[in-house]
């Protein structure tokens, strides 16, 4: 899972260097790229007649699954579009939170008191990275905040969803992040015209379709079937954190002492529910 918000972190980077492309644009280029890269991945994996057989045949949870990546793919960018990034980071912090209630509520999980305090702790640091650059006087920053918070809403969902489903052997949801690319290439392509994308900016679009979303999604949905939905949200968190690192590192973009002290407090939370954790096992 810490692999996986690795890859995804590197959206901010390389958006920094696009020439052309904006917007919307943007997200349908990437949301393209991302469902011909998983057509490839997984016609190879699975065999094209059993992929297509496994999609028709999925089911209400495959396509719920596959809603939910879309809705996380297409509100990320559209919050983008109408608020601060701070403003969008600080509501996606709300998953960990969102998804252990929802995953309490729906499946009878019981969360460890250490994971509890970890997720208010590391909301806290998202907070406390961001909060001095909140805006929401206007009616623009509300709209861009409602629409974000459709991410921690759709992943609390969908990491549920993969949950009541890991135990059945014959459950495949690997297509299900398929079905969300191809959605959420479908909304947005009438809102991306007229493309202004150079041949430069589609080759960092399909970086990001690749190694941003097809491979790391991939992976979230098989660590789905060890890591309880609680804790692979809160391992989500890391992508703030390894986000704001490569904008340091590859634009330029130095952190502020409130970055730094926030992550810090992000950082120490995700990795005491870990330590806390391997020792009860161990223990045990």
């Amino acid at each position: 899972m810490i692999v996986a918000t690795l890859m995804w972190s590197i959206a901010g980077v390389v958006t920094r260097h696009l020439e052309a492309a904006r917007s919307f644009e943007v997200t349908f280029w990437r949301s393209a790229f991302n469902a011909l890269a998983l057509l490839a991945l997984l016609s190879w994996l699975r065999g094209p007649v059993p992929l297509w057989r496994s999609i028709r045949d999925g089911g209400r949870t495959l396509w719920l699954s596959g809603v939910c990546w879309s809705v996380m793919y297409t509100a990320f960018m559209v919050g983008l579009t109408l608020t601060t990034v701070a403003n969008v980071l600080v509501t996606m912090a709300l998953g960990p939170l969102f998804t252990a209630l929802l995953a309490r509520f729906a499946l009878g999980h019981r969360l460890p008191a250490r994971t509890w305090g970890a997720i208010a702790v590391a909301g806290a640091g998202i907070a406390w990275m961001y909060g001095q650059h909140l805006h929401a006087g206007d009616a623009r920053h509300l709209a861009g905040t409602l629409v974000a918070l459709a991410v921690p809403v759709a992943a609390a969902i969908n990491w549920t969803t993969l949950q009541s489903r890991r135990d059945d052997p014959g459950a495949d949801m690997l297509p299900a992040v398929l079905i969300g690319a191809t959605l959420s290439a479908l909304v947005t392509l009438p809102l991306a015209w007229p493309f202004q994308a150079s041949g430069h900016d589609l080759g960092l679009l399909a970086l990001l379709g690749s190694v941003q979303l097809a491979v790391p999604c991939l992976i979230a949905v098989a660590v789905s079937r060890v890591l309880p939905a609680a804790e692979m949200s809160l391992l989500g968190l890391l992508e703030v954190i390894f986000g704001v690192s490569w904008a340091w590192l590859g634009a330029g973009e130095a952190p502020d002492s409130a970055v730094l002290a926030g992550g810090l407090l992000v950082l120490g939370a995700l990795a005491a529910n870990e330590w806390l954790g391997m020792r009860r096992r161990v223990l045990s």
